[in-house]
């Protein structure tokens, strides 16, 4: 006979471990976002990549749901970077291309991020690894909603000691090289910043990936108490490549892929801190990219398979990346969602899950919870999706299945291979006609479909109108009346110190 005593402790337990999940279940969830850089579409296992085992991220899709027609706001970094965190296409507020160290602009302080939608909630808030949206000390993390920030202020390559600038120094010893010593940061909201390494050298990068997760983890379990938000957005796989000494080799598919497995290995620690905390029942963990993979760099560069083309362009190789959201008991596991969504409708989604107001700036995102969590015959809530890149040029509208093209000058390589080593080739230049394509049956954008769907064309001509007139389009030398100004650096404004070699 099992004795009383033994059978009422058990069911204590049980309801208080019931009450802790019902409490998990009724609290708003922590978030965490995993920004990968230039990983292209075809890069890990459950998007089909074979060279090399992504292990955790299938884990994480087996547990969760991927979704594959996820797409950022333009094909390059600055640019992506702005849309995830403020919920708006990067034209309308202001940053495009990629900011480097001779920018004087940054992410506007008047935006609201996703970060400061956290904290008016009581959130602890951090970022560990690339920041990108203004290095100096007014358009730092700090600036702009976290509450801890450890990393680099821009591209890892935006350094003197890029392969590419030791190889031109290496023909000329006295070329130029128009980077600055890359320095590492650490911000807090109540001390502001501090520069923790001036001058980065290649062992530095060797430790980033590790360093960041390290940081990320001891975040989530310093915060497990209370609602958090981690931002970790990795500056790997971004050129140049770095591994530590416990992945490289070890995919036995080059470095190319040890970076990607010490990545999937970082995508372990955080899912298994969430566990290890308890919180996985009330913790959304996303993971995708800023954008597609920079193919003229060839064997130090990802594939975008079955996609066209890579980093800086529109076509659907370049902005539409891996992605993969994870939270037990909410999301359905081992799902798939192919309704066109994108990172600007992270900040509406989130709000509505956190309870956060949006700003009263207009956004550009759409709630998407319905896509999340699997709701029967849910559907993309975007009637036209607007493709942006380079100076503000409108090149493409899209809505959940046909794509108009218009014409316009791109980058691509012709079918040629990249480079080899971390040396990158050339790209050639060419034009694209006025096209439309049927996502749905060709992905690869290869069949212009234009004189089949008038009907189409005349929707999709109309919606980008309406872009045009609310965010410009530099192609038809048109301004829009819906843009703000990005963040401006002014005269006495302090700036971050930086060593010039």
């Amino acid at each position: 006979m099992i004795p009383r005593l033994f059978i009422a402790c058990t069911a204590l337990l049980t309801g208080l471990n019931e009450t802790r999940i019902q409490a998990a279940n009724d609290a708003p969830p922590n978030i965490v976002v995993i920004f990968i850089d230039d990983m292209g579409y075809a890069d890990i296992s459950p998007f089909g990549a074979t060279a090399y085992k992504t292990p955790n991220l299938t884990r994480m899709a087996k547990e969760g749901r991927i979704f594959s027609d996820f797409v950022v706001s333009s094909a390059v970094c600055s640019a992506s970077r702005s849309a995830l965190l403020t919920g708006c296409y990067h034209t309308r507020i202001g940053i495009r291309g990629a900011l480097g160290p001779k920018s004087n602009i940054g992410l506007n302080p008047d935006e609201t991020t996703l970060a400061e939608l956290c904290r008016s909630r009581g959130y602890a808030t951090a970022a560990f690894g690339k920041w990108h949206l203004g290095h100096h000390p007014k358009f730092l993390p700090n600036q702009h909603g976290f509450d801890e920030f450890y990393g680099i202020p821009y591209s890892n390559d935006m350094w003197p000691l890029h392969p590419a600038a030791l190889a031109k120094r290496a023909k000329d010893p006295k070329a130029t090289i128009p980077w600055p010593a890359l320095p590492m940061i650490e911000t807090t909201a109540a001390a502001g910043y501090q520069i923790k390494n001036r001058d980065i050298q290649p062992a530095d990068q060797e430790q980033m990936t590790k360093q960041f997760t390290e940081r990320a983890v001891s975040f989530i379990k310093r915060n497990a108490e209370k609602p958090f938000f981690v931002y970790l957005p990795h500056p790997m796989v971004h050129v140049p490549l770095y591994a530590s000494d416990e992945f490289k080799g070890k995919s036995g598919a080059g470095l190319f892929g040890d970076v990607v497995m010490e990545v999937d290995w970082s995508v372990g620690q955080i899912l298994d801190a969430v566990e290890d905390v308890g919180v996985e029942r009330n913790t959304l963990v996303i993971f995708t990219s800023d954008n597609g993979p920079w193919l003229s760099y060839g064997t130090h560069a990802g594939r975008a398979t079955p996609l066209r083309e890579g980093k800086g362009t529109m076509f659907e190789g370049g902005y539409r990346e891996p992605t993969i959201m994870w939270w037990k008991g909410k999301i359905p596991a081992g799902t798939e969602c192919d309704q066109l969504c994108s990172t600007i409708d992270l900040v509406p989604t989130i709000a509505k899950l956190i309870g956060a107001t949006l700003p009263d700036q207009r956004i550009d995102g759409k709630n998407i919870l319905p896509l999340m969590t699997g709701q029967p015959n849910a559907k993309s809530p975007h009637e036209a999706f607007y493709c942006y890149y380079g100076g503000g040029q409108l090149q493409a509208v899209r809505n959940e299945r046909f794509k108009l093209v218009f014409p316009h000058s791109y980058r691509t390589l012709k079918g040629h291979p990249g480079g080899i080593g971390g040396i990158p080739v050339g790209y050639k230049q060419t034009n694209e006609e006025l096209s439309l394509f049927d996502l749905d049956q060709d992905v690869s954008e290869t069949t212009n479909v234009i004189d089949a769907h008038p009907n189409v064309v005349k929707q999709l001509m109309a919606a980008a109108e309406l872009a045009r007139a609310d965010l410009g389009d530099t192609l038809q030398k048109r301004k829009g009346s819906g843009t703000r100004p990005a963040g401006k650096l002014n005269d006495q404004d302090e700036r971050l110190p930086l060593l010039w070699q």
